[in-house]
């Protein structure tokens, strides 16, 4: 069951709020419609509802807000608007990733596919995806953690009639099965022949809520559709044959068109007065028509009485007295303890929850799409073109031969690689948000970022052995087995090399998670060697050698056991390459980024 509760907006400067107290329930076991002309409040309703929004109130989702379910996608599944996925990842890929976001076994994924029969489009990319087929991968996105409770936005908008139907018979078995249902509409056909419950609003105040029955009966009428290029001739006579006849029949007429909607008629009548009169006729249909909100319904009827041909004394006043009594008696049910004038509870808006399962949420996201693998197949073709070519001049070293870091570029094609899929990391995360619906952000949380880290450094530290092996192979295909020894200090260039990858992927990371784009991941990865490696060179220099000799041994005495001797040699190396300007001015990139992220990270928590 799901309660809302004085659900109250915040005022725009000059304006009314776009939802203001709004009060109802969507009982459990029913497909509950929240109808509402275009800007009357709906979605706002609705991201209220899910805390998206700040505001006041509460929302109730079997006697708990939404912040204290410990696992919300196992409670409220959401669809808000098309899928926010990668339109180059799988409709199967977008699955397994939110299963490892929502905790769930990856087999939910085909399962899933099979139940909103897109069991045949798994390989599908999801920007090739039709308007039907991207609402049923939303529906199977939203019922990923089989939740109890189901929020859609206009779910069948642009639909075509079977696609609809499809949708809101998967609603309503999700109804029959136990679950509490709650899809917003403005069109009241929709909510009667779907809805067994319909809350009408309007202007974001509750305006009707009733059931199914009662609504079709108060705000639906049966009507005649016709269309001739003789309109206003035919609704006057249709009218004044009403009038001898002594029959309640209306006659409006639709601002354009030439169309004409008689209320109390039949299509045989309106046909024959069009006969016997020899006026063409282009359609004849009986139709449902929408006699318009209630609490306005008797303006309405007021203004068009005075602009168009009516008969008879039957309209649309009764209907709204019964509405207005029907909804008196739904606010006198005792159903809440909230009384109207109270200030509700403020709403807090609050970000997506992290995935449950951030390290395989994060190799899925990552290997997900052709973008990383095409970005590796890109470094390690550079990295073996420059390494063939450095090679032939005889001039460089052979530690930049094979690492491919010519003189002229910046960094070599693996840390430029590295420090690229690094800022996707994030980047992607934030044009295309994947753990929440319609939040459009990216939760700070700390598994999250460990997980980012350590996957990209995984990443990194392949691309950088692949890039020395393949190079290494090539040169000894192109150029013989004599061209390249293993240098003394290959220890120490290992680490030079593992770290100059590693801290790019991260540079690239952070920095993108700090600002929120990709192209602030790539500019923090070029600005260490253009910008921070000049600050380092221009630093005054000091000898430390000296004081770098004994500290192994001093870091052995105060550790409570005993590593081994060749921990001491990884230490020096490591300390050299950091003791290096560009290991230097990228541990002082490092640094700096993650006191960014940090305070970025405490500032957001502060605010909401």
């Amino acid at each position: 069951m799901l309660q809302a509760i004085g659900l109250t907006s915040n005022r725009s400067r000059g304006q009314a709020p776009a939802v203001d107290d709004l009060t109802f329930d969507a009982e459990q076991g029913c497909v509950t419609a929240l109808l509402g002309a275009p800007g009357s409040g709906k979605t706002e309703a609705l991201r209220l509802m899910l805390e998206l929004e700040p505001g006041r109130g509460i929302t109730y989702f079997r006697g708990r807000p939404l912040h204290r379910v410990p696992r919300p996608a196992c409670e409220v599944g959401v669809v808000l608007g098309d899928v926010p996925g990668h339109p180059a990842r799988t409709v199967r890929g977008q699955l397994r990733m939110l299963c490892a976001a929502a905790g769930v076994p990856a087999v939910k994924a085909d399962e899933l596919l099979e139940a909103v029969g897109l069991a045949g489009l798994g390989d599908q990319r999801i920007g090739t995806l039709s308007l039907g087929m991207d609402r049923r991968l939303a529906l199977a996105c939203a019922l990923l953690g089989d939740p109890h409770t189901l929020l859609l936005d206009d779910p069948a908008e642009g639909l075509a009639p079977r696609e609809a139907d499809w949708l809101h018979g998967m609603l309503r078995s999700h109804a029959d099965r136990g679950g509490t249902v709650l899809f917003a509409t403005s069109d009241p056909k929709e909510a009667a022949r779907s809805a067994g419950r319909v809350v009408t609003i309007d202007g974001g105040r509750l305006i009707a809520d009733q059931d199914g029955a009662a609504f079709s009966r108060t705000r639906l009428r049966p009507r005649v559709a016709v269309r001739s290029p003789q309109a206003a001739r035919l609704a006057a006579i249709v009218s004044r044959e009403a009038r001898v006849a002594r029959r309640s029949v209306e006659v409006v007429a639709e601002p354009v068109g030439n169309r004409l909607s008689v209320y109390g008629s039949s299509c045989a009548e309106v046909g024959d007065a069009a006969f016997r009169h020899g006026l063409p006729v282009h359609q004849l249909a009986d139709e449902v028509g929408d006699v318009g909100p209630v609490g306005t319904v008797g303006a309405r009827a007021e203004a068009e009485g005075s602009s168009t041909h009516t008969a008879g004394t039957a309209g649309p006043g009764a209907p709204a007295r019964e509405v207005s009594a029907h909804t008196a008696d739904a606010a006198r049910r005792p159903l809440r303890p909230h009384v109207r004038g109270e200030v509700p509870p403020s709403i807090r808006r609050r970000p997506a929850r992290g995935p449950l399962w951030p390290v395989r949420y994060e190799l899925r996201r990552l290997f997900g799409v052709r973008t990383t693998t095409v970005i590796m197949a890109v470094v390690l073709t550079a990295s073996v073109g420059l390494s063939v070519l450095l090679a032939r001049g005889g001039g460089t070293p052979p530690v930049h031969v094979i690492a491919a870091w010519p003189s002229l570029l910046p960094l070599p094609p693996a840390a430029l690689g590295a420090g690229l899929l690094g800022a996707l990391s994030f980047g992607d995360e934030f044009r295309y948000p994947a753990l929440a619906a319609g939040r459009g952000t990216v939760p700070r949380r700390f598994g999250l970022l460990l997980a980012k880290l350590a996957v990209s450094a995984g990443v990194a530290l392949l691309l950088a052995v692949l890039v020395v092996l393949a190079s290494a192979e090539t040169l000894r295909i192109v150029y013989g087995g004599g061209s390249l020894h293993v240098p003394a200090n290959a220890a120490s260039l290992a680490v030079s090399w593992f770290g100059l990858t590693v801290g790019c992927a991260w540079a690239g990371l952070l920095a993108a998670g700090v600002f929120r784009v990709t192209a602030a991941g790539i500019a923090a990865v070029l600005a260490v060697p253009v910008v921070m490696v000049p600050l380092v060179e221009r630093m005054p220099k000091a000898s430390t050698a000296r004081s770098m000799a004994g500290l192994p041994g001093r870091l052995r005495e105060l550790a409570w056991f005993q590593w081994p001797g060749a921990v001491d040699r990884w230490l020096l190396a490591a300390m050299r390459v950091v003791a290096h300007p560009v290991g230097a001015a990228l541990s002082l990139s490092l640094a700096a980024l993650v006191c960014a992220f940090l305070f970025t990270s405490l500032r957001g928590r502060v605010r909401w």
